[in-house]
């Protein structure tokens, strides 16, 4: 495949390259997977557990990855060290599942947030029961997509993404002064949260000793539960490898991409330990179970209705910030792979008007509709991470990869405990991916979910395989895309 190469000057340092990671760690998770893990579990010790050992987890997987990136300090992040680990064939399926599941179905997901915070102040239609069965779309071995279940959730979410697809359209700037004002309300919505649900003295301390009556998962259901909680704790630790991606722009690579991670990594698993904390002070684990806007419910409890609204309100308009920022960057790649010959070039034209990626971004918010509209956040988020950490194990495993094929390779970075760390993290990334796996499949089984979200992530990422081969067909020993003719 024909490659392309951008020199960009190092300018950001420590402390620029930290704000990234916790920005772009503390988005739409956290608000939402608290209620879910407290059904699993029924424990708030195991809650806190949960975090922490996901956190942990992250760090270490990062801090590998870290010293790939000090080694090639090249722009792309993972697409880019994939393509020495294992050739071009695997850095395409990559940059296919940062496109279609890492970055169409991710941020379809998180989109899905905004619209189910704003039902707290008017209820969005839907169909009735009979009418969102009467459509079901079955993939065999995967299981049912049902596009019109909850339907006005799901229209209000293509609203959002078509407004913020719009935005990115017409203004790159436009776009970075949104995200400015979004960040601002996500720092709000947390210190309103921590300190006004502490602070508000309607919760007790004993909750977090006090265990649920009713859930009490044991033995291997206990083991699959817990590892299904990981996977929400995952999703809402997942985005620190977007500073992987800048790499070619830091100063010092070899000593801030280390740091960077670990101090932003450490402030985000005391960040989220906090806001689990609050909620748990305000809420008993089986009413925060049954919650399904777990933190405006705590606020409603803590400040009455006006206080709920509140943090209901910051929370959708941090999580769209979120969103806009899904939808502004990933086209990026995309656009980045069809000049390289690794997608539709129509995909690789800049606007003549506007300078931004149109036809990137109108492919993504076409593949985002339809992700929509086949699930919900929980089914989007979940395969999403699988993907995540699929391919996360690969590059666990490329690490050493790297030290056979380039052990002359200067490397200003070298992760701590080798080979030691980097197989403590493989083995938990295996084990995540077989029981994630099993706890699909028994779940669908039973009738639990309409759809196995593991098999249908990896059902997403395959398709990408014919494409492959389509385009080292098409643009056989060609050296540069020619994008200004049609397809």
């Amino acid at each position: 495949m024909p490659q392309q190469h951008q020199d960009f000057k190092r300018t950001i340092g420590l402390s620029t390259a930290t704000a990234l990671v916790i920005t772009t760690i503390i988005g739409s998770g956290i608000f939402m997977r608290p209620a879910e893990m407290a059904a699993l579990l029924g424990s708030p010790i195991l809650i806190f557990l949960v975090w922490i050992i996901a956190g942990l987890v992250t760090m270490l997987s990062v801090m590998v990855l870290a010293e790939v990136a000090a080694m090639i300090p090249e722009t792309g992040g993972n697409y880019a060290f994939m393509r020495p680990m294992y050739g071009d064939f695997w850095s395409y399926l990559y940059g296919w599942a940062a496109f279609a599941v890492m970055n169409c179905a991710g941020g379809a997901g998180i989109a899905f947030i905004t619209s189910q915070y704003l039902e707290y102040f008017f209820k969005l239609p839907r169909f009735s029961p009979g009418i969102e069965q009467s459509v079901i779309f079955h993939i065999p071995l995967v299981g049912d997509l049902l596009p019109l279940h909850d339907f006005g959730v799901k229209i209000l979410t293509i609203i959002i993404l078509c407004l913020f697809t719009w935005v990115s359209y017409r203004s790159t700037k436009s776009s970075g002064i949104l995200m400015n004002i979004f960040s601002a309300a996500k720092v709000a919505a947390i210190v309103l949260l921590v300190g006004g649900l502490f602070i508000s003295g309607k919760g007790s301390f004993s909750n977090f000793i006090q265990s649920s009556e009713i859930i009490k998962p044991v033995g291997f259901a206990l083991v699959t539960a817990f590892v299904a909680a990981c996977n929400g704790a995952l999703q809402a630790f997942d985005g620190c490898n977007n500073m992987l991606n800048i790499t070619g722009e830091i100063k010092d690579p070899g000593r801030n991409i280390p740091k960077s991670l670990f101090i932003g990594l450490s402030t985000c698993i005391v960040i989220y330990l906090l806001i689990n904390a609050s909620m748990i002070y305000v809420l008993p684990v089986d009413k925060m179970a049954g919650s399904s806007l777990v933190a405006s419910d705590a606020a409603t409890i803590a400040f009455g209705s006006v206080g709920g609204g509140l943090i209901a309100f910051l929370i959708a308009f941090s999580v769209a910030g979120t969103t806009g920022s899904n939808v502004f960057t990933p086209p990026r790649m995309t656009f980045a792979m069809a000049r390289n010959g690794e997608f539709f070039k129509m995909a690789g034209k800049v606007h003549p008007k506007f300078n931004t990626p149109g036809n990137a971004l109108l492919v993504h918010l076409g593949l985002m509709i339809l992700m929509v509209l086949s699930g919900s956040f929980f089914i989007l988020a979940d395969m999403y991470i699988f993907i995540v950490w699929a391919f996360n194990l690969m590059l666990m495993i490329g690490i050493f990869i790297l030290r056979k094929k380039m052990p002359d390779k200067e490397r200003p970075y070298r992760v701590w405990g080798y080979p030691w760390i980097p197989i403590l993290v493989i083995l938990f990334n295996a084990f995540y991916l077989i029981i994630t796996l099993v706890h699909d499949i028994q779940d669908y089984i039973g009738g639990k979910t309409q759809l196995m979200n593991s098999v249908f992530g990896i059902m997403v990422t395959a398709a990408g395989i014919p494409l492959y081969y389509y385009f080292r067909w098409k643009y056989k020993n060609k050296t540069e895309i020619d994008v200004s003719k049609p397809i």
